[in-house]
C-alpha cells in the first residue's frame, strides 16, 4: 500500500507543479519578455525588402513604404450579420474590420472586438491579394499603393463588390470579393490580357501584422501562426519565427493563417492550386504569413481567373465544422487548439454544447456533464471504494504488523500481502480512477480555455463569465471594501469551495498508513490547489467542485455499504 500511495501522492503532486509552475512564475516571465521583445521592435528599423531565391519576384515580401501606400483612395463598407468594416482601395487591402456580436468585455459600453487594424497604424493588422510578374515580362502589377477602383459602396452577403485597376499598357486586374452571412471572404482575382505578348503571372495572398499581440502565456494553448500544408499542421509561435527563422515550404492546398485565443485571420487557397511557397515569416514590422501560387501563363487577347478565399473571424466551432465540410479544407477544425487529447476534447466539447442547447446555461450543462461522466467511469470508482472501504476496515490489523515488524521490512511486505489477499485489498484500486479523470480534467480544461462558446457565457448568481477566474472573494469582503486586493490572495468563492470539498474528500480516504511527512504534504494539497485554481476558469472550478460533491458523496456510500456488509459478515462467521 505504502508504494500506492507514493503513486498517487507523486501523480497530485506533479499536477499541482506543473499548474503552480505555470500561473506563478512562466506566465510573468513570457509576458516580461514579450514586453521586452516589442519594446527592442519598436527601437529597429524597417527591414529592407528580401528577395526570393526563385524566379518569383517576392512581391509578398513588404508592403510599400512610399507615401503614396498611406494617401486615402477611398473604401468600401463590410457589413453583415457577424462583421462590420471596410476594404481600403488604396492597395486593395482587408484592413478594417470589427467583430459586431463579440465585446472586449462585459461592461455595458464594451467596444467591440477589433480584428483587423488599417494599414499605418503601429498594430496595422490586414489581409492583401496580388499578382507578382515574371522579370521577363516587366508588366506593371498592382501593389500596396495603387488606387483601385470599385462598383459598388457596399460589400455584403449576396452584394459582392468588383474591384479594379489598369496598368495603362494593356493588362487590366480585376478582383471580385465576395462575403457570405459569417466569416467566409471570397476573392475571385482576374487578369485581362489585351497585349500581343503572353504574360506570366503568380496570384499571391498575404496576412501581415505589425508588432507583437500580447497572447494569454500559457504553452497551453498556440496562439500566433500556423497553417497545414501538404496535410500537416504547422504551429509557429513568435518566439519561435523570432529565434528559429521563418518557415517557408512548397504545398498544394492547404491553409496559413494567424490565430489568437478567440478570433483569427487564415487564408485559404484553391485546394488543388499549388503554391510555389508558403511561409510564415517575422519581418521588420511584425509577423507574416503568405503564399504564392505557380506561374500561369495569361496568353495574347486572354484572361486568367483566380478563385480563393480568407476567414477573419471568430473561432466558432459549428462554423468552421461547416465550412471545412463545405470547401473540403484539409484539418480546418485545427485552428481551434484542442491539443493533445482531441480525441477526447471534441467529445467533451460536443457534450457540452448539446447540453447547454436544451438547458441554456453552460453552468447547467457542465454539472449535467460532470454527472454522465460520474456514471461512465462508475464501474471504476466503484471498484476503487470498495477497497479504500476493506482498507479502512484493515488499518488495526495494517497497524499491528508494521508494529510487529518494524524492524523488518521484508517481513511486513510479505505479511501485508497476505492480509491484502486475506481482506480482499486491491492496492492499485484506489489509483484506477485518477487515470482517467486525469485525462476528463486536462481536456475539460482545454474546452473551457479554448473555445468561443464559453467566454462571457454565465452561470448563476456572481459568476458571469464561466471562461475568467471567479472574482468574488472575502478578502474585500465580497466587494464591500473599494479595493482590489493582489491576485496572489485574491481567492474567490468558488475555489475555496473547491478547497474544502477536496479537504472533506481526504477525510474519507485512509490515510493511517502513510508516514507522517506524507500525511502533512497531503493535508496541505487542499490548500495550494485552492491559490492555484483561483486564476483558473470559474467553468473548471465548478467542474472540480461539484465532481468532489458527487465523488464525496458516492464514496460515502460505497464505504458505509461495504462496512456494514463485512459487519453482517462478521456476526454471521461467529
Amino acid at each position: 500500500m505504502g508504494d500506492t500511495k507514493n503513486i498517487v501522492l507523486f501523480a497530485v503532486i506533479s499536477i499541482a507543479v506543473f499548474f503552480g509552475y505555470n500561473a506563478l512564475f512562466i506566465s510573468p516571465q513570457k509576458e516580461a519578455m514579450q514586453q521586452q521583445a516589442l519594446q527592442q521592435a519598436a527601437e529597429e528599423s524597417i527591414a529592407p525588402k528580401e528577395r526570393a531565391p526563385s524566379d518569383i519576384a517576392d512581391a509578398t515580401t513588404t508592403d510599400s513604404q512610399t507615401a503614396a501606400a498611406f494617401e486615402d483612395a477611398g473604401s468600401v463598407t463590410i457589413t453583415n450579420p457577424e462583421l462590420t468594416g471596410s476594404l481600403s482601395l488604396r492597395g486593395a487591402r482587408f484592413d478594417n474590420l470589427l467583430l459586431t456580436n463579440h465585446k472586449v468585455s462585459l461592461e455595458d459600453d464594451a467596444a467591440n472586438v477589433r480584428l483587423l487594424t488599417p494599414y499605418g497604424d503601429d498594430k496595422a493588422y490586414f489581409v492583401r491579394f496580388g499578382w507578382s510578374a515574371s522579370h521577363q515580362n516587366g508588366v506593371a502589377v498592382p501593389d500596396a499603393s495603387s488606387a483601385w477602383t470599385a462598383d459598388n459602396e457596399t460589400l455584403a452577403p449576396g452584394q459582392p463588390v468588383t474591384l479594379a485597376w489598369d496598368n495603362g499598357d494593356g493588362v487590366r486586374f480585376l478582383m471580385k470579393v465576395a462575403l457570405d452571412e459569417h466569416f467566409m471572404f471570397t476573392v475571385t482575382q482576374t487578369v485581362i490580357n489585351s497585349t500581343d505578348e503572353p504574360l506570366q503571372l503568380a496570384p499571391y495572398a498575404l496576412i501581415s501584422r505589425h508588432g507583437e499581440p500580447k497572447t494569454d502565456g500559457l504553452y497551453i494553448l498556440h496562439e500566433g501562426p500556423l497553417g497545414v500544408f501538404n496535410g500537416t499542421l504547422e504551429e509557429k509561435t513568435y518566439s519561435d519565427l523570432t529565434d528559429d527563422g521563418n518557415f517557408d515550404t512548397a504545398s498544394t492546398g492547404g491553409w496559413m493563417g494567424i490565430t489568437d485565443k478567440y478570433w483569427m485571420t487564415t487564408l485559404i487557397p484553391d485546394q488543388e492550386a499549388e503554391l510555389s511557397r508558403s511561409r510564415m515569416l517575422k519581418t521588420g514590422q511584425g509577423y507574416r504569413v503568405d503564399y504564392v501560387q505557380n506561374w500561369q501563363t495569361v496568353a495574347a487577347g486572354a484572361s486568367l481567373e483566380t478563385t480563393n478565399q480568407f476567414y477573419a473571424g471568430a473561432k466558432i466551432v459549428a462554423t468552421i465544422d461547416k465550412y471545412e465540410a463545405q470547401y473540403g479544407i484539409s484539418l480546418f477544425d485545427r485552428t481551434i487548439d484542442w491539443g493533445y487529447f482531441y480525441w477526447l476534447t471534441r467529445p467533451i466539447f460536443k457534450g457540452l454544447h448539446w447540453l447547454f442547447g436544451v438547458t441554456g446555461n453552460y453552468g447547467i450543462a457542465i454539472l449535467l456533464m460532470t454527472v454522465i461522466l460520474k456514471l461512465i467511469l462508475f464501474p471504476l470508482a466503484n471498484k476503487s471504494y470498495r477497497s479504500m472501504s476493506h482498507m479502512k476496515d484493515a488499518q488495526p490489523k495494517i497497524k499491528a504488523l508494521q508494529e510487529r515488524y518494524k524492524d523488518d521490512k521484508q517481513k511486513l511486505q510479505q505479511e501485508m500481502m497476505a492480509l491484502y489477499q486475506k481482506e480482499k485489498i486491491n492496492p492499485m484500486a484506489g489509483c484506477l480512477p485518477m487515470i482517467p479523470q486525469i485525462f476528463i480534467f486536462f481536456a475539460l480544461y482545454k474546452t473551457l480555455y479554448v473555445t468561443i462558446e464559453m467566454r462571457h457565457q454565465p452561470f448563476f448568481g456572481w459568476i458571469t463569465d464561466l471562461s475568467a477566474a471567479d472574482h468574488l472573494t472575502p478578502v474585500n469582503l465580497f466587494g464591500l471594501i473599494p479595493w482590489d486586493p493582489p491576485a496572489m490572495i485574491a481567492i474567490g468563492v468558488l475555489p475555496i469551495l473547491m478547497g474544502i470539498t477536496m479537504w472533506l474528500q481526504q477525510k474519507l480516504n485512509p490515510q493511517t498508513s502513510m508516514d507522517p511527512t506524507q500525511q502533512k504534504i497531503m493535508s496541505l494539497l487542499p490548500i495550494f490547489f485552492t491559490f492555484i485554481m483561483a486564476r483558473f476558469s470559474a467553468g473548471l472550478v465548478l467542474y472540480w467542485t461539484w465532481n468532489n460533491l458527487l465523488s464525496i458523496a458516492q464514496q460515502s456510500f460505497i464505504m458505509k455499504r461495504e462496512h456494514a456488509r463485512r459487519e453482517a459478515a462478521g456476526k454471521a462467521g461467529k
